[in-house]
């Protein structure tokens, strides 16, 4: 199942993700099951990607004003990762909730000195 420009706004009380997650994203494209998978982009500019990867749910975020349609490895500010575990990867629903408390609770990402 693929859904398409889902808006979601609200608070997060666990505002992280690498800067400050204002709470309102858009899920633009999500696909349900077992590879699932989608992405979308926050309030702030920043846009993000999820898939599930060996059991895991896994959210990826970017830096505003990507130079390409493609996120390059140094691109990605934040990052987060959840179980499987009692979340319904066939309910686009449910997946785009926890998408949205993984983009809250994204850990910013080390950068090598230069």
């Amino acid at each position: 199942m693929t859904l398409a420009a889902a808006p979601h706004a609200g608070g997060n009380p666990g505002d992280n993700a690498g800067g400050d997650f204002a709470g309102e994203y858009f899920v633009e494209d999500i696909t349900t099951g077992l590879a699932a998978s989608g992405f979308g982009h926050l309030g702030d500019g920043r846009s993000f990607s999820f898939h599930v990867h060996r059991g895991q749910l896994v959210v990826e975020v970017y830096r505003p004003r990507l130079a390409g349609p493609v996120p390059l490895p140094e691109d990605v500010v934040a990052r987060a990762s959840r179980s499987l575990v009692d979340l319904d990867v066939d309910d686009a629903r449910s997946l785009s909730a926890a998408v949205r408390d993984a983009i809250g609770e994204a850990a910013p990402v080390p950068r090598p000195p230069r």
